[in-house]
């Protein structure tokens, strides 16, 4: 089994639609998508909403996407070519518990392609590809703290450096191939090669 993991600086900045991008440009390596959304105290991982079920009643939940015609990210993955799309909701702080129940799930999959960061504290990936929005000024804590674990970077939009950020640590991001692409396509037959040789 072959992991290619999506992150991003932030919430809303692309990262989606990238990876969607992705599935549609290699349909031939037969993805299985995985979306993994932390919920903070209070929010119940079944269904989203404000709860007041202790973690350990409801600390992930795992389901399966079957509507590519639908809005959400998982049925875009599954619009764009994925063979299985999945979303693991999680409490954060939980991840490590729900990840062996995420493993069964992927059993039989020859490649992975998840949206996280965090799950980097759990997996060696084979990839690890990280998306970037000069214009958002947001760097979430687990994004810093995985950033040099970096292969590629992609910025959104015209490329901006990594110096947008205050208190970004630069080391060695300067040698990291970088991969632009634009909206609304989110596209780049460049990262796509890359990805393709690296798995292969």
């Amino acid at each position: 089994m072959k992991f290619v993991v999506i992150g991003g600086h932030s919430r809303n900045i692309g990262k989606t639609s990238v990876m969607a991008a992705l599935i549609g440009a290699s349909r031939t390596l037969d993805w299985t998508a995985v979306k993994i959304t932390q919920y903070g105290h209070g929010i119940c991982s079944l269904d989203g909403e404000p709860c007041g079920c202790a973690p350990r009643h409801h600390p992930f939940e795992i389901t399966e996407e079957k509507n590519s015609a639908g809005r959400s990210d998982t049925c875009r993955f599954l619009a764009a070519g994925a063979r299985l799309s999945l979303w693991l909701r999680v409490r954060q702080g939980q991840l490590t518990s729900a990840y062996p129940s995420l493993e069964h799930a992927l059993a039989g999959s020859q490649y992975v392609i998840m949206e996280s960061n965090s799950i980097l504290g759990l997996i060696e990936p084979d990839l690890y590809l990280f998306v970037l929005d000069g214009s958002r000024v947001d760097f979430k804590p687990s994004a810093r703290q995985y950033l040099a674990r970096a292969d590629a970077l992609v910025p959104i939009g015209p490329a901006k450096p990594p110096r947008s950020w205050a208190g970004l640590q630069l080391s060695g991001l300067e040698s990291k191939p970088a991969f632009p692409v634009v909206p609304p396509s989110y596209s780049s037959p460049e990262l796509s090669r890359f990805v393709l040789e690296k798995l292969a």
